[in-house]
């Protein structure tokens, strides 16, 4: 049955009671135009605090459960809707995560994606805030997304589709993507906080716009699924640097690689309907996860193999 995604493209401020009460209202208007599922953007309640190590910047996240999940599956009850929620997560004493609760439309916490791949470059130095999800599903222990602690690559069955949740530098990685799609995800969001170093963006800016878009589009294609992604806008400041601008760009891809929706560099919601019968339309014409020799894949699981 044909259901419809919508992603949001936002800024954020350093109040986080603002920052949630704008996603709430911008939830509202994606539900009022259509969305059955909604997916905000990376750690979306808070500016990205990633730009510099600061040890009180941990005080910016909170459990899952906690008072925005409550906030949220409230919402979703309301709207009967999908939603997820990026978030900082403290999980316990020491251990932080880059997370994303996946809320169904009855309100109810179907679990948690801890994002897989931490960078660590200039103004993202995400592995001093950020423990990396645990491994992932075997054959014999396959993910059943029943449990809140839910960690490593999983799909959620909800009320409108299957989906994958992936994070940012997630992005750039294949494995990721081929395995959230194996294990039968519709569409793969991908709630984003990427931008341009200001010194860079004249040479770098619109090359590194279209790396980012392309590999998402390619995962799209490989897979033949969906892809979303809701990224942030707006220049935030980092005391000592220029601050990081981010690029928004959010877009959602079709199983053929196609753009159904794209934003621009500006507060904006994305709306796009999604056709499970054109997830087998495309499998059945470029039949590549039919194809795959994975009796010859064994050294993928070498970090490196070159002398």
């Amino acid at each position: 049955m044909v259901f419809t995604i919508g992603i949001i493209q936002d800024h954020a401020t350093p109040d986080v009671g603002e920052n949630v009460a704008r996603a709430e209202r911008l939830i509202r208007e994606a539900a009022r135009t259509g969305a059955q599922i909604v997916c905000l953007k990376e750690l979306f309640s808070a500016p990205y605090f990633c730009k510099s190590q600061q040890s009180d910047r941990f005080d910016l996240s909170e459990p899952i459960p906690g008072p925005t999940t409550d906030a949220m599956q409230r919402l979703a009850r309301e709207l009967a809707i999908v939603i997820v929620v990026p978030l900082f997560e403290r999980q316990a004493a020491g251990i932080y995560r880059n997370s994303a609760a996946v809320i169904d439309a009855d309100g109810s916490l179907l679990g948690v994606y801890r994002k897989m791949h931490i960078p660590d470059d200039p103004l993202f130095y995400e592995k001093y805030y950020f423990t990396p999800g645990e491994g992932g599903p075997n054959r014999e222990e396959r993910p059943t997304a029943t449990r809140i602690d839910a960690s490593g690559f999983t799909v959620w069955k909800t009320r409108y589709a299957t989906i994958g949740v992936l994070i940012c530098w997630d992005q750039w990685y294949p494995e990721a993507a081929r395995i959230t799609s194996l294990l039968g995800a519709q569409v793969l969001f991908y709630p984003t906080a990427i931008g341009w170093h200001p010194a860079e963006k004249d040479e770098w800016g619109r090359a590194q716009v279209d790396a980012w878009r392309t590999i998402q589009r390619s995962h799209a294609i490989a897979n033949g699924v969906y892809v979303a992604s809701p990224n942030r806008v707006g220049h935030e400041d980092e005391p000592g640097t220029r601050g990081l601008e981010f690029f928004g760009h959010s877009f959602i891809a079709d199983p053929f690689g196609r753009l159904i929706a794209e934003a621009g560099e500006s507060e904006q919601i994305l709306i796009a309907q999604c056709d499970p019968a054109l997830i087998e339309n495309v499998r059945r014409n470029w039949p590549f996860l039919r194809d795959r020799r994975v009796d010859a894949y064994g050294p993928i699981l070498n970090r490196y193999l070159g002398s």
